[in-house]
């Protein structure tokens, strides 16, 4: 099993329009327990987090390359996030 997190910090406050935009990724036929996340600590700059599961390597290249997750790269995500770090644990 893959976990796949994503610690963000957005360049706007509409983080509403944002979230919105991000729910087509959680239908993605790879993707398992999807979960959005709220910091609550002061102790760094992600104030969101996605994570996720995939069961496999190849059902995570599949996320990567789903159309509906390249144009949320492209469309939502480049544009609107000011910094993320990225983390997958196996």
């Amino acid at each position: 099993m893959i976990t796949h997190s994503v610690f963000f910090r957005l360049n706007h406050k509409d983080d509403a329009s944002f979230f919105a935009a991000s729910k087509p990724l959680q239908t993605l036929p790879t993707v398992k327990n999807f979960k959005r996340l709220k910091q609550t600590s002061t102790k760094n700059n992600f104030a969101h987090g996605f994570s996720m599961q995939f069961s496999n390597q190849a059902e995570y290249d599949a996320y990567n390359t789903h159309p509906i997750h390249v144009a949320y790269v492209r469309d939502i995500w480049i544009p609107q996030v000011a910094e993320f770090m990225e983390i997958d644990f196996v």
